[in-house]
């Protein structure tokens, strides 16, 4: 049934079916708002990284 995958004329076909669908216009558009979404979760996933857990207050003995 599907013994090779995709091909690269598979490719070329959701290439042009994107083009058609979306215009020339508005796919740099939408390729420069993912990258845009994509930095903005890189710096948001490492500024949670960075942090550091509040220390805990000291025990205090009964």
């Amino acid at each position: 049934m599907l013994r090779n995958g995709l091909e690269p004329w598979h490719l070329l076909v959701v290439a042009i079916v994107f083009l058609l669908l979306f215009g020339s216009k508005r796919l740099p558009d939408t390729a420069r708002a993912l990258g845009r979404s994509l930095r903005i979760l890189k710096s948001e996933t490492k500024a949670m990284k960075d942090e550091e857990p509040a220390p805990k207050p000291p025990a205090t003995a009964s």
